[in-house]
Order: C-alpha cells, then structure tokens, then sequence
C-alpha cells in the first residue's frame, strides 16, 4: 500500500507542475493579449483530481486519520480551476483574469495542503 500511497502522490504532485507550469507560460501572453488554457492546465487539474481522491481513499482504508475539511478545500478549489479550464478551453485569446485566477487558486491549494 505505500508503493501505491506514494506512486499517488507523485502523481499529484505531476498534477501540481502542470497547472503551474502551464499556466506560467501563459504570463507573457496576458500583456499581449494572447493568453490561453494550455492542455496542461486541464490534464494536470484532472489528473489532480484522480489522484488526490486516491489518496484520501487509501487514506480511508488505512490507518489514517483524513482531515475531512482540508480534503474538502482542497477539493474546492482544485473543482474551480478545473471548471476554470473547462469553460475556456477553447475561447482564444481568454479574458486577463483567467490565468491570474488560476495561478492564484493552485497557490492557494499548495498553502491549504501545506499549513491546514
């Protein structure tokens, strides 16, 4: 179960540098007025999403005790980012809000995850 608990939580963590790698590429583009959602932002956001339930799932199953409030935040927000993605997936150029908010949101999932 650890091998799984941790090939899990890589996984995540490759959810993770994808939403922010994608959405960091697309900085310069919001002064241009070419920003857009990459692929990334949306693949890293589900795969975000797949593999953070997993993880409470074994978490559950085990030993451990699942903070159900810090998973639920974190779900929270990961499910505004994804829908974020979702609906402008295709609008190109999207409005200069879209890749700020997402950035803002996976940082906010990062301090959640690290401090709750």
């Amino acid at each position: 179960m650890e091998i799984l608990r941790n090939v899990l939580l890589v996984l995540h963590f490759i959810g993770f540098a994808a939403i922010l790698g994608g959405a960091m590429t697309q900085i310069k583009g919001i002064k241009t007025g070419t920003a857009r959602v990459v692929p990334g932002i949306l693949h890293g956001s589900w795969l975000q999403l797949v593999s953070g339930l997993g993880l409470v799932v074994l978490l559950e199953m085990g030993d451990g005790e699942v903070n159900h409030m810090k998973v639920g935040i974190k779900l929270l927000v990961l499910v505004a980012i994804l829908l974020i993605s979702l609906i402008y997936k295709k609008k190109d150029p999207v409005a200069g809000w879209v890749i700020p908010t997402i950035l803002g949101l996976t940082v906010l999932n990062i301090v959640f995850a690290v401090f709750l």
